[in-house]
Parts: C-alpha cells; sequence; structure tokens
C-alpha cells in the first residue's frame, strides 16, 4: 500500500530492534521508542510463521517496518510496531484526548459510520442520529465489512480502527470518505502528519511512557484498556 510505502519514506533515523513482544492481544517493539499494534493472525497457526523469528532483536527496525507490507497478518502487526517505534511524535501538537470522546462532541445529530467494532461504540447511540458499525465479524446491529463501501459516502464522521492499516483495507476505505470527518483510532495508529495525506483529520492514537510497564501487561494478555504505561493522544490535522 502506498500509505505504508510513505510512513515507512517518512522515518528519519533508523534503530536496532531491541525486543519485539508478539503478545496475544498486542504487539510491541522497541528500538528507538516502543511502538505498539494490535496483534493479528492469520486463521491456522502454520500459516503465521514469522521470517526470522528469534533473530529480529538487533536488526534494523526500519527493514522490519517493511514487514508492514506482509500478506501475513502476524508479520504486517510487527511491522506497523515496528513503524510507530521510530516516529517522532510532536508531543507539542498531541492533546490528551479519547477517540471516544471527539465522536461525542463532533457526532451530536450527525451521522456516524465507525470500521471496527470498539467497546464503546453504544455510547454513541443517544447522540448521533445515525450509527453504522461495521466489522470483519459482526456482532447484534453491526454491519459486515462488506457494507461499507456503501454507506460510508454518507456519513458526516468516520471513526476508522487502525487495524485496517495491518489488513490493508485503509487506502480502500479512506478513499470513501471523502466528505467526511475521519479520526483513525486505537494503538496501531501512527501518530504521523502522512495519514493527513491520506483524508485523516485526527489520529487518535497511543503514545507509550512506560515500556515496561506496557510491556508487562501485554505479556499478560491485558486488553487495552489495561495496559498501564500509555496515555490516549490525538494529533489533529
Amino acid at each position: 500500500m502506498k500509505i505504508l510505502d510513505d510512513l515507512i519514506a517518512s522515518l528519519k533515523e533508523d534503530s536496532p530492534v531491541r525486543e519485539v513482544y508478539a503478545g496475544v492481544m498486542f504487539t510491541a517493539v522497541i528500538s528507538r521508542n516502543c511502538g505498539l499494534a494490535t496483534t493479528f493472525r492469520d486463521g491456522h497457526p502454520q500459516q503465521a510463521l514469522v521470517r526470522g523469528a528469534g533473530s529480529l532483536r538487533g536488526q534494523s527496525a526500519r527493514e522490519l517496518a517493511q514487514y508492514a507490507q506482509s500478506d501475513s497478518l502476524l508479520e504486517a502487526s510487527i511491522g506497523m510496531a515496528a513503524i510507530n517505534s521510530l516516529i517522532d511524535i510532536d508531543e507539542a501538537g498531541c492533546i490528551k484526548e479519547n477517540a471516544v470522546d471527539t465522536l461525542l462532541s463532533e457526532g451530536k445529530n450527525r451521522d456516524i459510520a465507525i470500521i471496527g467494532h470498539f467497546p464503546w461504540v453504544d455510547r454513541l447511540k443517544p447522540v448521533a442520529r445515525n450509527l453504522w458499525v461495521f466489522d470483519r465479524e459482526p456482532r447484534d446491529g453491526d454491519l459486515p465489512a462488506e457494507a461499507a463501501a456503501e454507506i460510508l459516502p454518507r456519513a458526516d464522521i468516520v471513526g476508522i480502527t487502525g487495524t485496517t492499516l495491518i489488513n490493508h483495507t485503509a487506502e480502500k476505505l479512506l478513499s470513501l470518505c471523502r466528505h467526511s470527518l475521519v479520526i483513525m483510532i486505537g494503538p496501531t495508529c501512527p501518530l504521523s502528519p502522512v495519514l493527513f495525506d491520506y483524508g485523516v483529520d485526527i489520529i487518535a492514537g497511543t503514545r507509550v511512557v512506560d515500556t515496561e510497564q506496557a510491556v508487562r501487561c501485554l505479556n499478560e494478555g491485558a486488553m487495552f484498556q489495561q495496559i498501564r504505561g500509555v496515555e490516549r493522544v490525538s494529533l489533529k490535522r
């Protein structure tokens, strides 16, 4: 994906990979910083083989970032975490704000579409005029991911999970949101202005402030709300 090419090209400095943790729920790569991504896996364990597993430490983080282009979801998860480990976050430009708070304030009496079933989507129902939630594994009330192509152009506000960068659907989805306020959400999101070039207006991501705490939590199978040592921050266009 060109968006991944541009993200990797924007990484100004390389750094050796110090550690890679592919946890049950989240993956971390530690190089210059600690970068996170949601852990995705292909269906059968044999399809989740990672090239070079056991010898990734010490490699170039920029080279590991190329894994984001892989058709293997686990490799792509590692690649996105590697990208996030090298990004120089504009801390002065970030505000401490959750994606759901932004959606609640911006979405009053407006049509909201959410790609990915986040735990907080039900909180949007009382404020939205219409709320559509799309997921590859739909729950009650959700729509299948394939329905997004028809409905996204009608939405005033679109929230897109950062995991669309892992499964390589981000560019197609963003191309359907030309007239919407677009928020990319979650720990996989690179806090990089490159995303603004593709139509993202707000990046609601995660900054690791205590690597040891964050890694301990993800190694113990923590859900995102259980991970300590991180801050939810937003970067706006």
